[in-house]
C-alpha cells in the first residue's frame, strides 16, 4: 500500500531524461466517478531541475484541502514549461462510457501543451491513440511530481467549473460536493430528480430519470 504521506518524487521524470526526452507530461483526471459535470483531465511539464520552498507541499489533489490546492494552482501554472486541460462533458460520458471520455480529456489535455510534450507519464491509463512514449504509473498522483501537478491542476479547474455550474442549477449544492455522490447529493437527487448535467448512465441517476 502506499504511503499516504509520502512525498511525489521527479524519479519518473529522471528516467525519462536520461533518456533524452526534454518535455514529459505528466496527466491525471478527476470526475471519474462523480454523478454529474463533465470530467477533466490535465498535462503538465513541469522542469525536474527547480528548487521552490512550496516543492514539499505538492501531493495527490485528494490530499490537501482547498486553500493548499489553490496556492499550488498558481504556482504550478507560473512555473510549468506547459498546461493543458481537457474538459470531457457529462453527455459524452454518458454515450461513450468514462473510460473512453477519461482518455477523450487526457488526450485533449495532451494536444493543447505548448511546447508538445515528448513522452508522458499518465496516472494508471495509456493512451493508445497518442502516439508518444509513454508510461501508465500506479499510484502515479501519490509517487510522481508531475503527475500529482496535473491531478492538482485538473481537480482545482474541475471544482471551479462546478461552483459555476452551481448557479445555473440551485438546489442540488453542487458547489459543495462537486458532483461526487455524497448523502446530501443523493438527497438532493430523490428530492428534484435529475438535471441536465447529471449522467444518465450512472446507476444512481439512472433509477431516478
Amino acid at each position: 500500500m502506499i504511503d499516504s504521506l509520502r512525498i511525489p518524487s521527479f524519479t519518473e521524470e529522471s528516467l525519462l531524461a536520461e533518456q533524452g526526452y526534454r518535455y514529459i507530461a505528466g496527466l491525471d483526471e478527476v470526475g471519474r466517478g462523480a454523478l454529474a459535470g463533465p470530467v477533466v483531465a490535465a498535462a503538465v511539464i513541469i522542469p525536474h531541475q527547480i528548487d521552490a520552498p512550496w516543492l514539499s507541499r505538492v501531493k495527490d489533489s485528494k490530499q490537501l484541502g482547498l486553500a493548499t490546492r489553490e496556492f499550488l494552482f498558481h504556482h504550478i501554472h507560473e512555473l510549468a514549461i506547459s498546461v493543458g486541460i481537457g474538459v470531457i462533458s457529462h453527455e459524452v460520458v454518458d454515450t461513450q462510457g468514462i473510460i473512453k471520455a477519461t482518455r477523450l480529456a487526457m488526450k485533449l489535455a495532451v494536444d493543447q501543451l505548448s511546447p508538445p510534450a515528448e513522452a508522458l507519464l499518465i496516472d494508471y491509463l495509456l493512451l493508445p491513440e497518442v502516439k508518444l512514449p509513454q508510461k501508465g504509473v500506479i499510484g502515479g498522483d501519490q509517487t510522481c511530481f508531475s503527475i500529482a501537478c496535473a491531478s492538482i491542476m485538473a481537480k482545482v479547474t474541475r471544482d471551479r467549473l462546478m461552483v459555476d455550474l452551481d448557479k445555473d442549477y440551485p438546489g442540488y449544492k453542487l458547489a459543495q460536493h462537486k458532483g461526487y455522490g455524497t448523502s446530501e447529493h443523493l438527497a438532493c437527487l430523490c428530492r428534484l430528480g435529475p438535471s441536465p448535467i447529471h449522467r444518465c448512465s450512472f446507476r444512481p441517476v439512472r433509477g431516478l430519470v
